[in-house]
C-alpha cells in the first residue's frame, strides 16, 4: 500500500487525491485543454477514470497529489508523476490548475513542493511533455529549472487534431 503524504506550502496543500476530486478538475474543459485528454461528459466517466487512477496510485506506479488552497480549502488543480520508471529513475510530471487560479504562482509553488517530493522517491530525472501552444507552461518550468530537450511532432491528439510537443527534462539534485 502506497499512502502519500501530505504536504503544505506557504499557500497550498497538497493531498492524496480522492474520488471526490474528481468532477471538480476532470470534466472542465479549460482545465483539460493541454492535458492531452478529452473533458469527461459524464459523471461516470470520470468516476472509472478516478478509480483506474487511484489503484495505480496504491500501486505505486503513478503519483498524483490534489492541490487544495489552504485558506479557502478550494481544490484547484492535480500535480504529480507518471510514466514511472523506477529502475531508471525517472518520472513525467503532469499538472492542470483550474482557469481562476492561474497566473498567481500556485503552479510553481506546487512544483517546488513535488520536485521536493520527488527526491524522496529516487526519482532523479523529471520529464515534462508541453504541447507547443501552451506557452504559459513553457515558461513557468523553464522558469523552475527545467531544459527543453526538443520537439515530438504530431505526439498527441486531442479533440481530433494533432499536437507538437516539446520535451522537458530537470535533474532533482539540482537546487529548486
Amino acid at each position: 500500500m502506497n499512502r502519500l503524504p501530505v504536504i503544505e506550502t506557504e499557500r497550498l496543500r497538497l493531498r492524496p487525491l480522492q474520488m471526490e476530486d474528481g468532477p471538480h478538475v476532470f470534466s472542465d474543459e479549460h482545465v483539460l485543454r493541454h492535458y492531452g485528454m478529452e473533458p469527461h461528459l459524464t459523471l461516470e466517466e470520470t468516476e472509472q477514470m478516478l478509480t483506474h487512477m487511484l489503484a495505480q496510485i496504491e500501486t505505486g506506479a503513478i503519483i498524483r497529489f490534489a492541490i487544495e488552497h489552504r485558506e479557502s480549502k478550494a481544490l484547484i488543480g492535480t500535480i504529480g508523476f507518471h510514466n514511472r520508471a523506477p529502475s531508471h529513475r525517472r518520472a513525467e510530471i503532469g499538472y492542470e490548475l483550474r482557469p481562476e487560479y492561474r497566473s498567481a504562482g500556485y503552479a510553481t509553488e506546487a512544483l517546488h513542493a513535488a520536485l521536493q517530493f520527488a527526491v524522496t522517491c529516487e526519482i532523479e530525472r523529471v520529464g515534462a511533455i508541453v504541447y507547443v501552444e501552451n506557452l504559459a507552461s513553457q515558461r513557468m518550468l523553464e522558469k523552475n529549472g527545467f531544459v527543453q530537450e526538443g520537439r515530438l511532432h504530431n505526439y498527441m491528439r486531442q479533440r481530433g487534431k494533432s499536437h507538437d510537443v516539446y520535451v522537458y527534462s530537470y535533474m532533482t539534485h539540482q537546487p529548486v
